[in-house]
């Protein structure tokens, strides 16, 4: 038997190309017929997202009162009702308002808010209440036991980063931050099958293993995947996504990805940040949506943005925005039924200078493991919480 490289070689790789799989029993196959072929695109715009200039109530006289520095002047605005409108970074999202596959939640959140960066996103990334502590992410809770028809490349692919979310016992996730690159350096990586009553050499067989047999399965989606005729933006949000197209359009079944942009904790000067940003966001959500439409794949994506927290309502010193709590979102796909999701908090009525959220964020997440991805135990995982009205049959 030969690893293909020596220890210090395949240590290196590892921490190159880091991958977290539990049994992942990597196989190519179709979904069964019990349980659709659908998959679920998380995008987490890290940081805390000051989401009162990404939906802009620009109707609101409030919302330019507490905002003079870093408003959205009302002549910029695109208007997506006599209420609201996006930013003018977001340009590229108007298509999808007028074909009715965007939706905006507004008011998310939940009760008694954090306001640290690494409590918040643990209590979105585990969907626990805010004084409650859990080991495993929401979606590694959901995919912990067996389900119908799972027949899968992988339960959930990680690109880029933050996998918080599926981690956990008995999920099938990969954490890559190239998925090409690896499919390439995992050739480095071989050998036979080892029987050994060593702990820690059995442990690093079984990482060669999975290594090995991930990236035989991203090589066989590069070679399936067809020409997706779209220009991605070759940013970090433009490339993750790409690779995320190409993974869907080659056939592969994967139901949960997730990709992230960071930069959001704009505190000073943010209206020059916010714009790039929301251009990033824009140009890829884009690009997505017209390769999976060309992909004929539109219709079995949902995508939901996320972030730990909003912003304070009104600016800070800095001309920036400092850490809030409740903030709109957007889901997006083919099977979106487009509008308005949920009531806007008052800019009448805030707690303490800060938004009272009015749906919490569990509901979109009942959204996409009941609604969208049919899943079993839904119920055991988010509790009472009801999914949203925002999917068509």
């Amino acid at each position: 038997m030969t690893l293909g490289m020596n220890r210090r070689q395949f240590l290196g790789f590892a921490a190159l190309a880091p991958l977290a799989l539990a049994a992942p029993r990597l196989a190519f196959a179709a979904a069964s017929a019990a349980q659709p072929k659908r998959t679920l695109v998380l995008v987490e715009l890290a940081g805390g997202n000051d989401s009162l200039n990404m939906v802009v109530p620009y109707a609101d006289p409030r919302y330019y009162a507490l905002r003079q520095g870093i408003a959205v002047p009302r002549e910029k605005v695109l208007q997506l009702d006599p209420r609201f409108g996006l930013h003018p970074a977001l340009e590229p999202m108007m298509a999808m308002w007028q074909a009715k596959d965007l939706a905006v939640a507004l008011g998310v959140g939940y009760d008694r808010p954090n306001r640290s960066h690494f409590r918040s996103i643990d209590i979105w990334d585990t969907a626990s209440d805010s004084s409650q502590y859990l080991d495993d992410g929401w979606i590694a809770r959901l995919y912990a036991e067996p389900q119908a028809g799972r027949s899968v490349v992988a339960d959930a692919i990680v690109l880029g980063g933050g996998s918080r979310a599926v981690s956990g016992k008995g999920i099938r996730a990969i954490v890559l931050n190239d998925p090409e690159q690896f499919a390439r350096a995992s050739r480095m990586v071989h050998g036979g099958e080892v029987a050994t009553p060593n702990p820690a050499l059995a442990h690093i067989l079984k990482v060669r293993d999975d290594i090995e047999k991930a990236g035989a399965t991203l090589r066989q989606v590069e070679a399936n995947a067809p020409a997706l005729g779209v220009d991605f933006p070759k940013h970090k949000l433009g490339t993750e996504l790409h690779s995320a197209a190409r993974l869907i359009a080659s056939g592969a079944h994967v139901p949960v990805i997730k990709v992230s942009l960071s930069g959001f904790d704009t505190h000073s000067n943010q209206p020059a940040r916010q714009a790039q940003l929301y251009a990033h966001v824009a140009e890829a959500l884009a690009a997505f949506r017209q390769a999976m439409i060309k992909a004929g794949a539109w219709d079995r994506v949902l995508m939901i943005t996320y972030s730990e927290f909003g912003r304070r309502v009104a600016q800070n010193g800095s001309n920036g925005t400092d850490h809030g709590t409740a903030a709109s979102h957007f889901v997006l796909g083919g099977k979106v039924r487009g509008g308005f999701i949920g009531a806007a908090p008052s800019l009448d009525n805030l707690d303490a200078g800060d938004l009272r959220f009015t749906q919490d964020f569990r509901s979109l997440y009942a959204t996409a493991s009941q609604s969208w991805l049919q899943l079993a135990g839904t119920r055991d995982v988010l509790g009472n919480h009801r999914p949203l009205d925002v999917l068509r049959a």
